[in-house]
């Protein structure tokens, strides 16, 4: 058993493969592994320019970082992805699922399609096939190849409305019929719930396989969100604000290493305690 903290927390050398990577959280993901010295693989969408952010990371950090483009919910580009990885480095040893859809709430032809008599089933299937498709996939190729070698980390991106219901009322518009009122889509909460369950069952299905899953439920992260909604959101959080974007790193390198050792298949909400009340 590690020791030291320097022994329980270290990833060095460890190679985390992290969909969606190339997005905000995506990025603060592998600044952290990075910057303990893991190697993050980055795989994104071509659009998402992966090739860029893990140069940046890469100079920033001074280890190596690997983009790959491509499309996780395909099975032959993720087997594809996984091989070129193991021709790379030789070994998988972190799958962080963190792609997924970011469903927008913008009226769309003057109706709300955010709402759930409106919304799309084509929208509906993208989220989930993104999601929860991706991560079955991910999962499956690349939490097999760990399994193979007898130890590794899934660690699955969900969300507090994974444990709680949206509250439709932060997202109001003075003005607008409640017909009409923006809310946050169906698919979000279906998907970040999909993921703890998706977590449970990883755990329990690869227990004798040294493979470990787990999940985190952020809060809300302040991204330059519009004044009222940031004021209503942090009157539900017990710590009185949104979360900054670098505040989930210690959480992800906790649950990628070591020092979280003897945990598997829970959930880590850290959502400001908003879930408390």
């Amino acid at each position: 058993m590690p020791g030291s903290i320097d022994q329980l927390f270290c990833v060095k050398d460890r190679v985390a493969v992290i969909t969606g990577g190339a997005g905000l959280l995506g990025t603060k993901h592998a600044e952290i592994l990075a910057e303990a010295h893991a190697v993050p693989v980055l795989i994104d969408l071509p659009a998402a320019d992966p090739v860029a952010r893990a140069k940046t990371i890469s100079e920033t950090y001074h280890v190596p970082v690997l983009s790959l483009t491509g499309d996780i919910t395909d099975l032959a580009q993720v087997e594809r992805m996984r091989d070129e990885i193991l021709h790379r480095y030789g070994r998988i040893d972190i799958l962080i699922n963190n792609a997924a859809n970011n469903p927008k709430m913008e009226n769309r032809e003057g109706t709300n399609f955010s709402r759930l008599e409106n919304f799309p089933l084509e929208l509906w299937e993208a989220d989930l096939r993104v999601g929860l498709r991706g991560a079955f996939l991910c999962s499956r190729v690349f939490g097999a190849e760990m399994a193979k070698r007898g130890k590794g980390v899934i660690l699955n991106i969900a969300s507090d409305l994974a444990v709680i219901a949206p509250d439709q009322r932060l997202y109001r518009q003075d003005g607008r019929a409640d017909s009409e009122q923006p809310v946050k889509p169906v698919t979000y909460s279906v998907v970040k719930a999909g993921l703890v369950g998706l977590t449970r069952y990883l755990a329990t299905y690869w227990h004798e396989s040294g493979v470990r899953a787990n999940a985190i439920s952020p809060g809300g992260i302040y991204n330059n969100q519009p004044e009222e909604f940031v004021q209503r959101l942090s009157k539900l959080i017990p710590l009185g604000r949104m979360a900054d974007k670098d505040e989930y790193k210690g959480a992800i390198l906790f649950l990628c290493s070591d020092a979280s050792s003897y945990i598997t298949g829970i959930n880590l909400v850290a959502d400001g305690g908003r879930s408390c009340w």
